[in-house]
């Protein structure tokens, strides 16, 4: 019978589903706290259940050598040293939707403690004071509410916004007009987002694109007297820039649930008078507890009984029966799509995944999910195959798929169609070996191995072009691996693809970019 330790503070329904399932389960919440006696009984568990409290570090996983899955009972896994758990095998879940309308709820909740100034209103009111004029609010109605993020949550908070009556622009990439359309929010750029709006709410996960998204220049740009709210993740804004701003009284107040360190204790902006703080609150509801709590359980009494893997950020939905079958193509599917999402450049609208000859009659989607996440994860980088799906649905991308049992000039042949609103693009690969290839792009023939740094570029087919790309990158330094071409037919366009030693730095770029005939250049990375 496998055995579950449940390190942190969960529902009883939880220990209730384990026993029910046949895991032997023992619940000692708090004991994730205590770092020393974690390490020293880890050893005798097959799964580990989390919130935030427990710290699955590398020593941890060290520890647990009959470890087999960790399960955060909600959606951020900073506290999951994830590339330690890969390396020792361990599949890690976690809960990404169980608390959506909670922190959605959280969000409207702190718009309207921060423009209504209730939380300092109530505080005067209970030192005995009664100082009406001292706490002038604002109302929400008619106003303009600016949503950074409209996924799960961020859609969310946009209907509830609708429903009060206020003015929704949105920003982001992967929000299609279609999309927007259905949510009735306008779609817009992020320049006009910041210009435009009296409230602005972040709904973005934290990646390398997204942190400081609101750092000192674009906080310039905020409308004057605008407030802030931060329900998100701490890091998307530069909070000494948001200080100043508020100091300047440029801004007319922000509420913040989450900052760049956590727990925080002390903040510079704690004590502001025209600042709102919780604690970190967005998920804190007996609900959502609930919810997160059922479904980790869930997750990991059929990962340990059956083998089923759903909702895990570093393992394919897959069984173990398919998965030596799978493999390379989970890793040509996910290749062509980041492929394709590095070079996409406006909002998404369809996916369209197409399978011939062998491929076709395996279990395809892993495959499709695979694909998607790897169109989706040059900018959401919290995407798995398991929540690629429904995160390309959350944003009005449809995915579709068709399989044909034959195929013309390999055994397997995996097609990405992307569809967006200012084009269409196609990419088709296969596999030699275990090594995944590229084979076609844009309706171009092409024979290409994946390469962790690659040189994507598009010219018109003219004489000389090799010769001048080739020198410009010698000059800059860049070692060339492999350089493959294609071209539609003579004098029209071709592509040049090309694996070198190092990332291309945007330098480089430029110089590619400036020469005569380059309709378009990008870096790859894999």
């Amino acid at each position: 019978m496998p055995k579950v330790l449940i390190s942190d503070a969960l529902s009883e329904t939880a220990v209730n589903i384990f026993k029910d399932r046949g895991v032997d389960v023992d619940y000692q919440p708090g004991l994730g706290k205590e770092k020393d006696k974690l390490l020293s009984v880890i050893g005798d568990y097959d799964g580990l259940a989390v919130r935030s409290a427990t710290k699955a570090t590398a020593p941890v996983l060290e520890a647990g050598r009959n470890l087999k899955v960790i399960g955060r009972a909600g959606i951020g896994v900073d506290n999951i040293d994830i590339p330690a758990a890969t390396a020792a095998g361990v599949v890690v879940m976690n809960t990404p939707y169980g608390n959506a309308i909670t922190t959605a709820e959280h969000a409207i909740a702190m718009m309207f403690a921060l423009v209504r100034k209730i939380p300092q209103a109530n505080q005067s009111t209970h030192a005995g004071k009664w100082e009406k004029s001292a706490f002038m609010g604002a109302e929400v109605f008619g106003k303009t509410l600016g949503v950074i993020g409209c996924g799960n949550i961020g859609s969310i908070v946009a209907d509830r916004a609708v429903g009060l009556k206020m003015r929704v622009v949105a920003y982001d990439p992967f929000l299609t007009e279609e999309r927007a359309i259905e949510l009735g929010v306008e779609k817009v750029e992020l320049d006009a987002l910041l210009a435009r709006a009296d409230i602005v709410t972040l709904h973005t996960p934290l990646t390398d694109k997204t942190r400081n998204i609101l750092g000192a220049e674009n906080m310039a740009k905020l409308k004057s007297g605008a407030y802030l709210v931060n329900c998100a993740r701490g890091g998307l804004v530069d909070e000494a820039a948001l200080k100043t701003a508020l100091d300047e009284e440029r801004l007319a107040g922000a509420a913040l649930d989450v900052y760049e360190t956590e727990p925080a204790t002390e903040h510079p902006l704690f004590g502001h008078p025209r600042v709102v703080a919780t604690p970190h609150l967005g998920a804190s509801t007996k609900e959502a507890q609930e919810n997160v709590a059922i479904q980790i359980a869930e997750q990991m009494a059929d990962y340990l009984m059956r083998g089923a893997v759903s909702n895990a950020l570093n393992s394919p939905s897959v069984t173990a029966e398919e998965a030596p079958r799978l493999k390379p193509y989970i890793a040509l599917a996910e290749k062509l799509g980041a492929f394709a999402g590095q070079l996409t450049e406006s909002a998404l609208k369809k996916i369209e995944v197409s399978f011939e000859g062998e491929v076709a009659a395996l279990n395809t989607k892993p495959l499709v999910a695979s694909a998607v996440a790897g169109v989706l994860k040059p900018m959401l980088s919290e995407v798995n195959i398991v929540n690629a799906p429904v995160i390309a649905k959350d944003r009005g991308v449809s995915v579709s798929e068709t399989s044909n049992d034959e195929a013309d000039a390999y055994d397997s042949v995996i097609r990405l169609k992307l569809v967006t609103e200012k084009q269409e693009r196609t990419v088709s690969g296969t596999v030699f070996g275990p090594a995944p290839r590229i084979v076609e792009i844009k309706g171009v023939d092409m024979e290409a191995a994946f390469s962790p740094h690659m040189l994507y570029v598009t010219n018109e087919d003219k004489p000389g072009f090799i010769g001048a790309l080739g020198q410009t990158l010698g000059e800059a330094g860049v070692n060339i691996a492999t350089f493959n071409l294609g071209r539609e037919e003579p004098g029209v366009s071709a592509i040049a693809l090309i694996a070198v030693d190092d990332p291309v730095t945007d330098a480089v770029l430029d110089k590619v970019r400036s020469l005569p005939h380059v309709m378009q250049a990008k870096a790859l990375t894999f």
